[in-house]
């Protein structure tokens, strides 16, 4: 997937070959110093990268600059998910596959290391089988490590490959040339088992993360799952079965009874319902007729029709769902920067504290000092992986922005996942967003009851040949409720004013303002007076419907509050957050639907560079402000706002400058994306403050801190089985997010 302006392509590419954070932090740096690039963003957790590069740069030189260092990058944009998708199975496949053979080779090694160790034929044994177990099913680690000291890097590979080499030479010489020791008294110990072990630990822990990884972008499988292969082309009198990607726009599809809709077009014949609660949340299906809009990924329920293709690939409202769900996972949080500068500093201050400890022991450590510093340095290397701290911003964003996918929101930036939590002021549009942002009739009042359902069909009949915007609300009120309309004799429109019209019958009736009641010296009664001005106050849009004689009825119309508003404007009060209201309304009708919804800062008439302003005028007050708005009107504010919020059944404007959609019209959506930001920083807080403890307590232990006081020394097999479960677990917390009720 990829996005142009005029200058630049944004790319997200999928990365092979990637085995830990440092791994991630090695592509990252390769490629922003690469000619032509201007940005580029690795997320170990997606194994993908955000790039940024100007044009007319060869995609094949960012491939070359990574596949440099030993890793590789998918470049074909039309196969890169299914390149990906093969790529990752044929890893896992292969990291699974290297898991059970380690440890069926590992498992006699441990054995006699553990309970045979001064059995002399045992150590050749262990030796035999460990060397398949490092060079050929752990060879990965060492590739990967020299490769990364060819251009000056390090990174945890270093750290399994120099830990688990020096052990595995250190015992082969002991297994060769036992005298030397035995003449200086001491026991010649051989360590196979901590050497294999370590590399059958952590090649698990690969395999357990790399089950629980591919958990975390279910949202996205899900997404590209509601876009079928296959479409029926029709041409001519002819219909064929073609692959999705031969469509053009302009192509002519049919859609059968049960299919989902494939691409974004227009109906040309046949009609049907759709089920587009994909895109909307809403759970009735639309009537779907000739002229109608249908969206790729939505389904169609019992009827048949064809419609022209308009949007086809990338273009479509599905592509660019799945874009901003991709992007917003492959972003970066603000913290996930800052671990990034630690894990390109981790591997060599380990190396460092490792070269320092074996220093420590050779001086202090007495009879044993040289046993003591090989074994003590060799489990500092172990133990001190870069993989958790690297994983513990990542996971949680992604499982984060895919809970947000499964309730209808979409995060378009990982930044604004992390904003959320802290916002104690939000800015809500009105139309469109605490309101349904279409007039409909919300008030009907007749002054008499007998002949109701005739004067409906007089009322329906002129509306229905009337051009005035607030007329199809009411044709479509009764239409909806089944009116039929009379047959009119004749016909005027009277601009500014409204419509006359006399029946069959001779009789002539008006729809219009007082104006055009005045104009005819129709009476209007005090009662009818006290009801107009009533629904006048509560910002309402009041029709008069008259004979010749008197007005028989009002009709109100209005843009009327959805069910939801209320609720959700309680619901961010609860949390202690402000709630204001801005519109280009004027200020009754802004007093009276705040009102309505219990919102007690308001202001209308506000144009757009004054809701940005005003914006401006929250946040110098130290206020972490979040806008909801779905017009184009609101862009300027969205842009201000610290977090910004629009409602997909808006403009593509809104939709572009703000960080999150909501997929649903219902105002309810934001007290859950909240939520759901105060959950992610949560779990995001939770996974880096075990992956620094579990180094910050790891390192000293396995430098031999405890050794003085109670002669303790950590097992470099046990280090090992500790850095893998770091990993694992992390992974595991982020995944809790999947479950939490929003």
């Amino acid at each position: 997937m990829s996005t142009t302006n005029h200058t630049t392509i944004k790319r997200t590419l999928p990365v092979t070959g990637m085995t830990c954070a440092a791994c991630a932090s090695s592509v990252e740096s390769m490629l922003s110093h690469t000619d032509g690039v201007l940005n580029a963003s690795v997320n170990f957790a997606s194994n993908s990268v955000l790039v940024e590069y100007q044009k007319g740069t060869d995609p094949k030189s960012l491939q070359r600059a990574v596949q440099s260092i030993g890793y590789d990058l998918i470049i074909d944009e039309d196969n890169a998910k299914e390149a990906q998708h093969d790529a990752q199975l044929a890893h896992y496949k292969s990291v699974k596959h290297r898991t059970l053979w380690s440890a069926l080779l590992t498992l006699p090694i441990f054995f006699i290391g553990m309970f045979a160790m001064d059995w002399d034929p045992g150590k050749w044994i262990s030796l035999i089988l460990s060397i398949p177990v490092l060079f050929i099913f752990g060879k990965s680690y060492f590739i990967s490590a020299w490769k990364n000291a060819k251009h000056r890097k390090a990174n945890m590979d270093t750290l399994v490959a120099l830990s688990t080499g020096i052990a595995f030479l250190f015992s082969v010489f002991n297994t060769l040339h036992p005298s030397y020791w035995l003449e200086r008294g001491l026991v010649p110990h051989v360590y196979y088992e901590a050497a294999t072990v370590i590399i059958t630990f952590i090649t698990l822990g690969k395999w357990l993360e790399e089950k629980a990884k591919s958990n975390t972008s279910s949202a996205i499988k899900k997404l590209m799952g509601l876009q079928p292969n296959t479409v029926f082309l029709v041409e001519g009198n002819n219909e064929r079965e073609v692959p999705i990607k031969e469509v053009k726009a302009g192509d002519i599809i049919k859609v059968k009874p049960g299919m989902k809709v494939p691409l974004d077009g227009e109906v040309i014949s046949g009609d049907s319902y759709v089920d587009e609660s994909m895109i909307t949340g809403e759970p009735i299906p639309v009537l779907k007729q000739k002229s109608s809009e249908v969206f790729a990924g939505t389904v169609n329920q019992k009827g048949s029709f064809e419609f022209r293709a308009i949007k086809v690939g990338s273009e479509t409202l599905l592509a660019q769902i799945i874009e901003m769900v991709e992007q917003a996972q492959g972003s970066k949080a603000p913290v996930q920067k800052l671990v990034d500068r630690v894990a390109a500093i981790f591997v060599p201050t380990v190396i460092s504290i490792a070269a320092v400890t074996f220093a420590v022991w050779i001086i202090f450590g007495g009879d044993d000092a040289f046993t003591h510093a090989l074994l003590t340095s060799i489990t500092v290397l172990v133990i001190a992986c870069p993989c958790a701290l690297g994983l513990a911003t990542p996971t949680a964003i992604m499982v984060g922005v895919g809970k947000g996918a499964d309730n209808q929101i979409l995060i378009r930036n990982a930044e604004s996942l992390e904003l959320g939590h802290k916002v104690d002021t939000v800015v809500l549009d009105k139309t469109g967003t605490i309101t349904e942002g279409k007039p409909s009739i919300s008030g009907l009042y007749w002054k008499k009851r007998k002949n109701v359902q005739a004067l409906n069909s007089i009322l329906l009949a002129m509306e229905s040949k009337s051009e005035h915007p607030l007329a199809e609300a009411i044709v479509r009120e009764l239409t909806n409720d089944g009116v039929s309309q009379s047959n009119l004799k004749s016909f005027e429109s009277i601009t500014g004013k409204g419509v006359e019209a006399t029946t069959e019958l001779d009789e002539k009736y008006y729809v219009g303002n007082k104006k055009l009641l005045l104009l005819n010296e129709v009476l209007i009664s005090k009662e009818i007076e006290e009801i107009a001005h009533k629904w006048s106050q509560e910002a309402q849009t009041v029709v008069y419907f008259s004979n010749h004689q008197e007005v028989l009825g009002l009709i109100g119309i209005s843009d009327r509050v959805k069910k939801t508003s209320k609720s959700a404007v309680q619901q961010l009060k609860g949390r202690g957050i402000e709630v204001h209201l801005l519109t280009g309304d004027n200020l009754e009708t802004a007093q009276a639907v705040a009102r309505s919804v219990g919102i007690e800062h308001y202001k209308g008439e506000v144009l757009p560079a004054d809701k940005a302003r005003y914006i401006k005028e929250l946040q110098a007050n130290n206020q972490t402000v979040a806008m909801i708005g779905d017009g184009i009107n609101d862009s300027q504010a969205l842009a201000q706002a610290d977090v910004s919020i629009a409602m997909a059944t808006g403009s593509d404007i809104a939709m572009d400058v703000a960080k999150i959609t909501l997929m649903s019209s219902d105002l309810e959506s934001v007290p859950k994306a909240l939520n759901l930001s105060k959950k992610t920083v949560l779990g995001i807080r939770q996974n880096l403050f075990w992956a620094f403890i579990y180094n910050i307590i790891g390192i000293p232990l396995a430098a031999g801190i405890l050794y003085p006081l109670n002669g303790f020394l950590l097992n470099p097999m046990i280090a090992g089985a500790a850095m893998a479960f770091s990993s694992v677990s992390v992974v595991l917390n982020s995944l809790r997010l999947r479950a939490a009720k929003l």
